[in-house]
C-alpha cells in the first residue's frame, strides 16, 4: 500500500495554481491522505467526476483500490464501476462481476446490487435470474432503494417467483419513500391504477428531478392518459428533461423491460 500512496502523491502537483477546494471536498481529501477508507473512496469519485478538480480516472482506480485493499466494501465496489466501463482502465466485464461479488461478500449492498444487475443481464457472466432475484431480495431487506425496485419488478411480473402483486406493492412503496426515482415511477404507476391520481402525481413530481430517459418516456405516457387529471406542468418538466438530454418525448410504450432495468443507475 505504500507503493500505491508514493505512486500517487510523486505525481507533479497539477492544482497548485487551481483555486483552494471548498472546505468540504478540502477534508475529504485531507482524510483520504491520512488514510480514511470511506474518504479514499469519496475522494476518488471526486477524481472522476468533479467541477472542482480535474478528472483524472486513473488515480481515482489507484483510490479505490487502497480502498479495497484495506477489505473496504466500497472500494470494491467503485472499483468494479471502473471495470465495467473502463474508468482509468481497459473495460473487463468478468473483473467487474468479480469485484462487486467482493463488495458484496463484504456488506456492501451498493456491490451486491451492480453484481444483481450484471447477473440478471448477464454481463460478464452467464444470465442467473434466481441469484439476481436472491441479491436484489437481500440488499432490499437491508434497506436499499433500488434493489427493493427490483426485487418489487421480480415479484410483480412473476420473474422465477411466484407472482404477488401485492407485495411487489408494498416494495415499490419503500423503494419510492427510500429516494429511489424507478421506485417512485413504478409507486405512481400502481397508484393511478388504483385511482389515487393525487398521490400518483406526488410521486412523479419527485422522480423527474433524478430519472433518466427510459423513466421519463414512460412517465410521459402516463401523464398524457391522465385525461382532466393531467398535470401540464408536471409534463412540461418531463419533456424539457427529455429535449435537455436530445431525447424526443414520445407517448409510445416505454415499458422497462428485465434486462433494462436499473443499469443506469447502479453506484
Amino acid at each position: 500500500m505504500k507503493r500505491v500512496f508514493r505512486k500517487i502523491f510523486s505525481r507533479p502537483p497539477e492544482r497548485e495554481a487551481a483555486p483552494p477546494l471548498p472546505s468540504h471536498i478540502e477534508i475529504i481529501r485531507e482524510k483520504a491522505l491520512k488514510g480514511h477508507h470511506l474518504e479514499i473512496v469519496q475522494w476518488g469519485q471526486i477524481l472522476l467526476e468533479s467541477i472542482y478538480v480535474p478528472k483524472d480516472p486513473v488515480g481515482a482506480l489507484e483510490w479505490f483500490t487502497i480502498a479495497a485493499k484495506a477489505g473496504f466494501g466500497p472500494g470494491h465496489n467503485m472499483r468494479g464501476r471502473c471495470f465495467q466501463f473502463g474508468w482509468g482502465c481497459e473495460q473487463d466485464l468478468q473483473e467487474a462481476a468479480r469485484c462487486y461479488a467482493t463488495a458484496a461478500d463484504a456488506g456492501d449492498e451498493w456491490g451486491r446490487y451492480n453484481l444483481g444487475i450484471l447477473t440478471m443481464r448477464g454481463i460478464g457472466q452467464p444470465q442467473d435470474l434466481p441469484k439476481a432475484l436472491n441479491l436484489f431480495r437481500t440488499a432490499a431487506h437491508n434497506g436499499h432503494a433500488k434493489s427493493m425496485n427490483l426485487y418489487a419488478r421480480f415479484l410483480e411480473e412473476g420473474w422465477v417467483v411466484p407472482q404477488d402483486r401485492a407485495a411487489a406493492l408494498d416494495w415499490y412503496r419503500k423503494s419510492a419513500e427510500g429516494g429511489d426515482y424507478r421506485g417512485q415511477h413504478n409507486y405512481a404507476t400502481a397508484l393511478v391504477d388504483a385511482g389515487q391520481i393525487d398521490e400518483a402525481l406526488g410521486w412523479w413530481r419527485k422522480a423527474v428531478v433524478d430519472a433518466t430517459s427510459d423513466i421519463l418516456l414512460a412517465m410521459n405516457k402516463k401523464l398524457a392518459l391522465l385525461g382532466n387529471k393531467r398535470d401540464p406542468a408536471l409534463e412540461t418538466r418531463v419533456q424539457d428533461r427529455l429535449k435537455e438530454m436530445g431525447v424526443p418525448p414520445s407517448t409510445e410504450d416505454a415499458k422497462i423491460r428485465p434486462e433494462q432495468s436499473g443499469l443506469t443507475e447502479a453506484q
